[in-house]
């Protein structure tokens, strides 16, 4: 294992991003996809490519599964032992219809000073160039973060990166469930849409160490998860409590550090 992360910490240094597999257990893959389905048929006025970071501050399934050791075990190799959630967010792509995503950079988005980041991109299927898998311009991490413009409605974020971008040295991410991809906030990234009978689901996962502040907590779900936090810097929400077939108990506290 030390060897493995050696070398993905190596190819995330060199590029951008890095890959380990089978981190996941198919167990946990199993019910991470039957919690995607329930908060489809809970919240049938959202897209499969809008189940974001808002749904997860009251679920303690979500939060339990961004809690799970062996992915903090590998956000801590590039954030540090003190950990906290930025944000989640699932990103699903139905078979023939699921949108793609146009090349941005993570960190043009985010509310947090300074940028230190890292996104875990945890496979819930095999995704392929045929699926709609992430792509990837190795290297791009080492930009500087570019302004957006708006571009394709019928894409995910309708936006694009204001910069030329050189599709022939695109690498596509073939990844199996389980397997969990690791980038940097400036790599610049996208996905095509799904145009195949399969569907393409993932959970991102944005790690931060908990020196960096949130400057804008609204557009967070920020907990604390490993480690020591800073005392007075973010405000981090209590873990809902897990009850065996419950998704959403009731209430929600907020707890200074």
């Amino acid at each position: 294992m030390r060897t493995v992360t050696r070398e993905a910490t190596r190819q995330y240094a060199a590029n951008g991003y890095a890959v380990f597999r089978d981190v996941i257990d198919p167990g946990v893959v199993e019910a991470a996809n039957a919690h995607v389905d329930w908060l489809l048929a809970r919240h049938p006025e959202l897209t499969p490519e809008q189940l974001g970071h808002r749904l997860a501050r009251d679920d303690p399934f979500w939060i339990r599964l961004v809690s799970d050791h062996r992915l903090l075990d590998v956000a801590q190799q590039f954030v540090g032992p003190d950990i906290a959630l930025f944000a989640t967010h699932y990103l699903c792509k139905p078979p023939k219809r699921g949108k793609g995503v146009e090349w941005h950079q993570d960190g043009a988005f985010w509310p947090l000073e300074p940028m230190n980041v890292v996104t875990l991109w945890l496979a819930l299927t095999d995704s392929d160039p045929d699926n709609g898998c992430l792509r990837v311009l190795p290297g791009s991490h080492r930009w500087e973060l570019e302004q957006m413009k708006q571009s394709d409605p019928g894409s995910v974020l309708r936006h694009r990166i204001d910069a030329d971008i050189d599709e022939s040295s695109a690498v596509d991410l073939v990844m199996h469930a389980g397997d969990v991809e690791v980038h940097h906030p400036n790599i610049v990234h996208s996905s095509t849409p799904n145009r195949s009978d399969r569907w393409r689901r993932a959970l991102t996962i944005r790690y931060i160490p908990t020196s960096t502040r949130i400057t804008r907590p609204d557009e967070a779900s920020p907990f604390h998860l490993r480690g020591e936090c800073v005392p007075g810097l973010n405000t981090y929400l209590e873990p809902p409590p897990f009850r065996s077939g419950e998704h959403f108990p009731t209430g929600e506290a907020g707890r200074g550090c």
